[in-house]
């Protein structure tokens, strides 16, 4: 593959892949390991929300109904309970820890009301290994209450005019049964209805959006979700989803083993989304924001850990942008409950980070990207293997990637050719190579923990030695060399390339000669 810039191209490219990422249930925040997995990516990569179940889980203890006189705990508890005496009080003790935490990190909740508590349910379905209620409130006034009483105490402790601009959404994939009981579509409508209002009511400000559907009857859903609210008048800000791009996993013990969807149909679900909204003449353009992707939608898929993962990924960033206003790749860490505590560091789960602290490659995916947008100017090429941008300062940065879901072991040549400015003002032989080409190469070989924790025997429980083993292991491979103005980058299977080529003038000390010995 050769290509040639000019410098002159201007071609769209949306970078919105940190306006948002995914957590675990909000309450795993009160974790020592959580914070730090959460800050080595804010540090490397940095994102601006974040986005989770569980903020009225009962481990966040906001919620609790009461009556006077009557036990709340012990062998008697609740005994001569008069639903019609019911009072209620909040508690945002661990809220308030939660949202510190988040502060000190410099990042922003992306709110999510879910899951019911467990005094407000009207059922006793619960999803996941930490039982999250799933069933619709039993009281909506009280369930409306709760959401005015958590925005407005979240204003007062950082502010009106902070908190108005965390977006809020309502629910998560009400479409499946296992998050939303017998998935009724009907119901979840209400919920939105009350919902949505109760936000505006604290103020009309907030943006609030759904429906957070995904997969399957999701067509289905974002359709008569948009002819429900453009019928009742609801307010409506932003429509969400979800996208994972793996068929049906086959479980072995504790993991499961999906197959990618064809890297040329990795969008394949969301195409028709686009469409749908702007189909409606009042949601025409509407932001869309997927609030959860990943290739696979299980926490127990070992895909997750792979080199194969980053450069999959890395395909889908470079296009992304084109019809989503936001992408929120599910999720930063593996400190993560869904299926239960996980019993080894590398258990296929969906975070950029696993336990200990160890980068996976597609968490280098990321700082990749985050790269492109330091001194951005514009996008000069973008294909299927590449993409290419150019700085203000008039150097050029690019990623490359190689996804073979096929593990043929097929390499890719990319060969570069960028405008000759320094290299035509050349005087002399030190001249004639006047950039310099930096790369970090992350591949099967030479930044792959997975490998690595593999050979040395796949130890459930790695001593300190071995994480900082594994922790060296998760760096790119840095390689610089000094060019004229074309780049050839080789590229293995599931190798993630980035470089930057800019002008690099030798200015020496006098008497310093490298590479010179006597």
């Amino acid at each position: 593959m050769n290509y040639k810039i000019t410098g002159n191209e201007n071609i769209t490219f949306n970078n919105n892949a940190f306006y948002c990422i995914g957590t675990g249930r909000m309450g795993l925040a009160l974790q020592k390991q959580y914070f730090e997995q959460l800050k080595l990516v804010q540090e490397k990569i940095g994102f601006e929300h974040i986005r989770g179940h569980g903020l009225f889980h009962d481990d966040m203890a906001i919620y609790h109904e009461f009556q006077e006189n009557v036990a709340d705990f012990g062998p008697h508890a609740h005994e001569g309970w008069d639903e019609s005496k019911v009072q209620v009080e909040y508690n945002w003790t661990y809220l308030d820890m939660v949202m510190d935490s988040y502060q000190e990190l410099n990042i922003k909740p992306f709110i999510e009301l879910g899951f019911m508590p467990k005094q407000l349910a009207n059922g006793d379905n619960t999803i996941f290994y930490w039982k999250g209620h799933t069933t619709p409130p039993k009281n909506y006034e009280r369930w409306a209450n709760l959401i005015k009483a958590t925005l407005t105490h979240l204003m007062e402790r950082y502010g009106k005019e902070e908190v108005v601009n965390w977006p809020v959404e309502v629910w998560n994939e009400p479409n499946l049964s296992g998050f939303w009981k017998d998935a009724d579509m009907k119901e979840y409508f209400r919920l939105y209805d009350v919902s949505s209002r109760a936000v505006k009511e604290v103020d009309p400000r907030f943006r609030v959006g759904g429906p957070a559907v995904c997969g399957g009857s999701d067509k289905e859903w974002i359709k008569a979700f948009l002819e429900f609210v453009r019928e009742k008048k609801c307010p409506l800000d932003f429509v969400s989803r979800h996208h994972y791009t793996t068929e049906l996993p086959t479980h072995t013990g504790h993991y499961g083993y999906p197959k990618l969807h064809k890297k040329e149909q990795c969008f394949g679900q969301l195409e028709s989304t686009r469409g749908l909204v702007d189909s409606f003449e009042e949601f025409s353009g509407m932001d869309i924001n997927v609030t959860e992707f990943n290739t696979s939608y299980i926490p127990n898929a070992p895909v997750h850990d792979t080199n194969l993962n980053a450069a999959y990924i890395a395909l889908m960033l470079s296009t992304f942008g084109d019809n989503h206003k936001s992408y929120s790749y599910w999720t930063f860490g593996d400190i993560f409950e869904e299926a239960g505590v996980p019993f080894t560091p590398f258990h296929g789960g969906f975070g950029l980070v696993a336990n200990g602290l160890i980068p996976k490659p597609t968490f280098w995916t990321f700082v990749f990207y985050k790269n492109l947008t330091k001194n951005y100017e514009k996008c000069v090429l973008r294909t299927p293997e590449c993409i290419v941008v150019k700085c203000k300062n008039g150097s050029f940065r690019g990623i490359a990637w190689n996804v073979d879901t096929q593990m043929s072991g097929k390499e890719i040549k990319i060969d570069l050719e960028f405008p000759n400015e320094n290299q035509a003002a050349a005087k002399n032989a030190a001249e004639k190579l006047p950039n310099v080409l930096l790369t970090q190469l992350v591949d099967e070989e030479v930044c792959n923990p997975l490998k690595v924790w593999h050979e040395l025997g796949e130890h459930s429980n790695p001593d300190k030695e071995e994480i900082e083993l594994l922790r060296t292991s998760a760096q790119p491979f840095v390689q610089t060399q000094r060019c004229k103005n074309k780049v050839s980058l080789l590229l293995k299977e599931n190798a993630v390339c980035y470089f930057e080529l800019k002008a690099a003038p030798i200015k020496s000390d006098r008497g310093y000669t490298y590479g010179r010995l006597q």
